[in-house]
């Protein structure tokens, strides 16, 4: 059964479904349709609340990834972007960390955005790159970028310290629906 919209929904730009709008929704789908519109992304190569399951100390411990960009022949992923209602900076810390963790191998890019500003940061150096949307790879470039990639896994003996840092900051996160605890763990 679909679940009627409430006034309190709104019509996902990538899907077309009915989603809540709450948190960071309006700042997500701004950078869905900017992605989509202005660098050239199709819908499809862009996945909405990635999940990221991690094992930390033994617990497992599941979140998601705001928005999930692929690129690359077969499409692996290539940016991973939180979507923040309020200061920028202090989400860099998250995303990078979920970038790290997120599979076997560090997702290139990770980037922080409201919409209107973003911050890209490469996520082997967590350095800053670049301070604004217009600095977001498009489409083209994202391919041109996975064609020359080496994939790099994050460290093993860092591998742990990483989770918690990410299971920290995330916790911090309000007004998102959690997915519900799994029994087993992963990575």
């Amino acid at each position: 059964t679909t679940p009627t919209p409430t006034e309190h929904d709104v019509q996902d730009y990538l899907t077309g479904q009915e989603i809540p709008d709450a948190g960071a929704e309006a700042n997500r789908q701004a950078v869905a349709r900017y992605l989509v519109e202005h660098k050239g992304y199709r819908k499809a190569a862009i996945l909405r609340d990635a999940p990221l399951e991690i094992d930390v100390a033994g617990e497992a411990y599941r979140s998601r990834i705001d928005l999930l960009v692929m690129a690359g022949q077969p499409p692996r992923p290539f940016m991973a972007v939180k979507c923040a209602p309020g200061s920028l900076g202090s989400c860099e810390r998250e995303i990078v960390s979920a970038a790290r963790i997120y599979g076997t191998d560090q997702i290139p890019l990770a980037v922080v955005s409201d919409g209107r500003d973003a911050i890209v940061l490469d996520t082997v150096s967590g350095r800053r790159s670049a301070d604004q949307m217009a600095a977001i790879p498009d489409a083209r470039e994202a391919e041109r970028q996975m064609a020359a990639h080496t994939p790099i896994p994050y460290p093993p003996e860092r591998l742990e310290r990483e989770k918690r840092i990410f299971r920290t900051y995330d916790r911090e996160n309000i007004h998102i629906a959690r997915p519900k605890k799994s029994r087993r763990g992963s990575r």
